[in-house]
């Protein structure tokens, strides 16, 4: 071997690139972050879709939390915008709007039933109507939820714009395929054009309802209620349906595989 050939002993390995980790998956989360992710995904409407073995329409309603989850999501909102509507009362719209709430939370406790999806509208409803009750103004209401859309509008795009859509972390891990996902192009912006789909809902969200807010009049308030009522169910419904069916076209495999511990590639 000539000298030229003997290697540099004091050279050092060329880092990999941004393009060669995302290819090869390097920079994956660390397998206790991946253990939450998979966690979360599991406890998402996605992951209770791929956790059931029913039709479509009972798998969604399931998602959903069933007719009783419908209910826990809608009526507080639904009890607001006909009060304040007919009444302009802001205390009383807000009071009912609780209380409606807070009797959904009690039968979950009495019924010894799951009180996740109870509790986090009571804890929404309640932020929202101490905000309102400060203030003294109905549109105040909606003030939580809106800060709430720009939160999730804000954490899609950011994750978007580092090459790790969330909704492809959720599908991979959900799925069992870990990271292994974004070696493969077509999977990769498939995963991206699912989460740009739903931050296209909360922008949506928050070009139709931030206007409102700022009207700062009562016709404006009631119209505010019912557009955080119409965007929301009747918009996330079919955005996770759709979602769920091209998660399961991509991992054709794996959507019919039992799912257990998320695999950490």
């Amino acid at each position: 071997m000539t000298d030229q050939d003997r290697p540099d002993r004091n050279s050092t390995p060329a880092e990999p690139t941004a393009a060669e980790n995302a290819e090869t998956g390097a920079g994956a989360p660390a397998p206790a972050l991946g253990d939450s992710i998979a966690a979360a995904a599991r406890r998402s409407g996605l992951g209770q879709l791929a956790e059931t073995d029913a039709s479509t329409g009972a798998a969604l309603l399931g998602a959903l939390g069933g007719i009783r989850g419908l209910c826990e999501t809608i009526l507080p909102g639904l009890v607001f915008l006909v009060l304040f509507t007919f009444t302009q009362n802001v205390p009383l719209s807000i009071g009912c709007s609780v209380a409606v709430a807070i009797v959904f939370t009690v039968l979950r406790v009495i019924g010894r039933t799951p009180l996740t999806q109870a509790l986090a509208g009571l804890i929404g409803v309640g932020v929202s109507a101490i905000l309102a009750l400060i203030t003294g103004r109905g549109e105040d209401n909606f003030l939580f939820g809106i800060w709430t859309n720009a939160a999730y509008a804000a954490g899609i795009l950011i994750s978007m714009l580092v090459r790790w859509p969330i909704i492809g972390l959720a599908a991979g891990y959900l799925m069992g395929d870990g990271v292994a996902w974004r070696s493969d192009k077509r999977k990769f912006r498939v995963m991206q054009a699912l989460t740009f789909l739903w931050l296209l809902l909360f922008v949506a969200r928050l070009v139709v309802q931030v206007p409102l807010y700022l009207a700062h009049t009562d016709a404006a308030t009631s119209a505010l209620a019912l557009t955080k009522l119409l965007m929301g169910v009747p918009l996330y419904a079919p955005l996770l349906l759709v979602t769920w069916f091209v998660v399961k076209a991509q991992f054709p495999q794996k959507a019919t595989a039992p799912r257990g511990a998320a695999s950490g590639r």
